[in-house]
């Protein structure tokens, strides 16, 4: 699973990973938060959350039952797949604008896990994770977009639906329920 958010997406993605199972699908996060923020957040949520949730570091392996949150230390959080799952944080130039970017983030999602994947966008200003979450839905995973009445900021999600890569939208209520009952088609 793969989720991007921005503006007011602290607390959309507090009210969605709470709702997690324990033993949930492994979990990726890029939301645009300054770098010391990512830390006590990832870690506020392993307070409130099932599964584990870290602050994701470079190499580390992406298991079930665990979420790993891209760090705001001017890198992007991808996925890379060798004999396993792995986080990367690759240094670059701003992607859509941002460093973390959603897109960077969703396109390596498309790659590296294409159509067992599912990708989700919640609220936040702007485009950025657009046309990575279309490379998804491209590669056949399933596409979750936060709707816009639930929406602090419909940006993000609206880009989204806009180009089509929004398979469902859904109120910030029932995305977990949505993610939950697609992680076990795939």
């Amino acid at each position: 699973v793969a989720i991007g958010a921005s503006t007011g997406g602290v607390e959309a993605l507090v009210t969605i990973l709470s709702q997690f199972p324990k033993e949930c699908a492994p979990t990726v996060v890029t939301i645009h938060l300054p770098s010391p923020f990512t830390k006590s957040f990832a870690q506020r949520l392993d307070r409130i959350c099932a599964p584990r949730v870290h602050e994701a570091t470079h190499g580390t392996p992406i298991l079930p039952g665990n979420i790993y949150v891209a760090p705001g230390t001017h890198a992007h959080l991808e996925v890379s797949r060798a004999e396993q799952l792995r986080c990367v944080l690759r240094e670059g130039d701003l992607v859509s604008g941002h460093r973390p970017s959603v897109d960077a983030l969703f396109h390596s999602v498309a790659k590296n896990v294409g159509g067992k994947a599912v990708g989700v966008i919640l609220t936040g200003m702007g485009g950025d994770g657009a046309q990575g979450l279309l490379a998804m839905r491209k590669a056949g995973a399933h596409t979750v977009g936060q709707n816009e009445a639930t929406c602090v900021v419909y940006g993000m999600p609206k880009v989204a639906f806009q180009i089509g890569a929004v398979e469902k939208q859904a109120p910030l209520q029932s995305i977990a329920a949505e993610v939950a009952a697609l992680t076990t088609r795939v």
